[in-house]
C-alpha cells in the first residue's frame, strides 16, 4: 500500500425521484471540489473510455458526505420523538433506557448503525488527508420535516438513504476496479491526498473496502425493515446501483441523488453534523471490526 496507513474506515419508500425533482439538482460537485486536496492527475489516452470521470479522491469525498449524512440521521433518530415508538424504546423511553414495553434489540440496531457510520466516515476522512470533521465539506444536512417524529417517516427516509448508499458503494467498487485496471495499463494516474500515486493494488484494495462498507449499509436497510415489520426484510436477491452511473460526477451520480439532503428548501429541517458527532457517544453502541486487511500477493506479483 505504498506505506499509506488506513485508519478504521468508507432505494427506498420515500420517492427519491420526486424529491430530487422538487429540490432541484445543485452544483454540489463544484462546492465539494473546493475541499479536495488538489486535483489528482488522470492520464487520458485518446480513444480510452474513462467511464465516469470520477477520481479516487472525489469518490472518497462523496462517500464522506454520505457517511456524515448517515451519522447525522441516525443520531437524530436516537434522540428524537421517534425513539419512544413501541417498536423502539417505548413511551417514555430513551436510546439508553428502553422501557419494558419497548424493544431493546431494535434500539440497539440503530445505536450500532450510528457507530458504524462514524467509523466509515473516519476512514474516508483520512483518505482525503483530513483529521477533523469540522473540515468536512458539508456541515448541515436537511431532512424532511417530521422525519424523526414517527417510525413510518423515519424508516421511509432510512430506506431512501441506505438504498442510495448501497448503490453508491456498488458504483465505487466498480470504479476502483476499473481504475486499478487502467493504472496497471498506464492509462490513469490516481493520487492520494499528499500527491503520491496510488498503485493498482491500492485501488483494488479500495474496491474491497467499498464492497465491505456496502455490505454493512445493506444490513442497515434490512434491519430498518425488521423494525418496521416489513416482511420479508431481506426482500431482494441482489443489491442494485439504482440507476446510478457514477459516484461523484454527473446527473446520475450518488452526489446528485443526495443533493436534496444537502441544501435548504421548503418542507426541510436543518440538522448539524457537529451536534450529532459531539453527542453521539452518549447514545451509540460500539461494535467490533475494522476495514479488511490488504490482500497479500505472492512475491513478484
Amino acid at each position: 500500500m505504498n506505506g499509506k496507513s488506513l485508519v478504521e474506515p468508507v432505494r427506498g419508500s420515500l420517492p427519491r425521484r420526486s424529491f430530487v425533482t422538487r429540490a432541484g439538482l445543485f452544483g454540489l460537485s463544484a462546492t465539494a471540489a473546493a475541499f479536495l486536496p488538489g486535483t489528482p492527475l488522470r492520464a487520458q489516452t485518446p480513444g480510452v473510455d474513462n467511464q465516469s470521470g470520477d477520481t479516487a479522491q472525489e469518490i472518497f469525498t462523496a462517500a464522506l458526505i454520505a457517511e456524515d449524512l448517515a451519522s447525522t440521521f441516525y443520531y437524530n433518530g436516537l434522540v428524537g420523538p421517534v425513539v419512544m415508538d413501541p417498536n423502539l424504546a417505548g413511551p417514555g423511553g430513551t436510546a439508553t433506557h428502553v422501557e419494558p414495553t419497548g424493544n431493546l434489540g431494535n434500539v440497539e440496531y440503530f445505536r450500532a448503525a450510528l457507530s458504524e457510520e462514524i467509523q466509515h466516515a473516519d476512514l474516508l476522512r483520512s483518505l482525503i488527508g483530513k483529521t477533523s470533521s469540522t473540515t468536512d465539506p458539508i456541515q448541515t444536512f436537511y431532512l424532511p420535516t417530521g422525519t424523526f417524529d414517527t417510525l413510518s417517516a423515519f424508516i421511509s427516509v432510512l430506506n431512501t438513504l441506505e438504498n442510495t448508499f448501497i448503490a453508491a458503494y456498488l458504483m465505487a467498487t466498480i470504479e476502483f476496479a476499473q481504475m486499478a485496471s487502467d493504472t496497471r495499463g498506464g492509462l490513469v494516474i490516481e493520487r492520494d491526498a499528499s500527491g503520491a500515486a496510488y498503485t493498482a493494488r491500492d485501488l483494488e484494495y479500495f474496491a474491497q473496502v467499498a464492497a465491505s462498507i456496502m455490505g454493512v449499509e445493506a444490513e442497515h436497510r434490512v434491519l430498518g425493515r425488521v423494525v418496521m415489520n416489513q416482511n420479508p426484510a431481506n426482500n431482494t436477491n441482489y443489491e442494485r446501483t439504482d440507476l446510478l452511473t457514477t459516484v461523484y460526477n454527473g446527473k446520475r451520480s450518488a452526489v446528485a441523488a443526495l443533493t436534496p439532503f444537502l441544501s435548504p428548501g421548503a418542507g426541510l429541517t436543518a440538522y448539524s453534523l457537529q451536534t450529532a458527532l459531539t453527542n453521539a457517544p452518549s447514545v451509540y453502541l460500539n461494535v467490533p471490526g475494522g476495514p479488511p486487511k490488504p490482500p497479500s500477493y505472492p512475491a513478484g506479483h
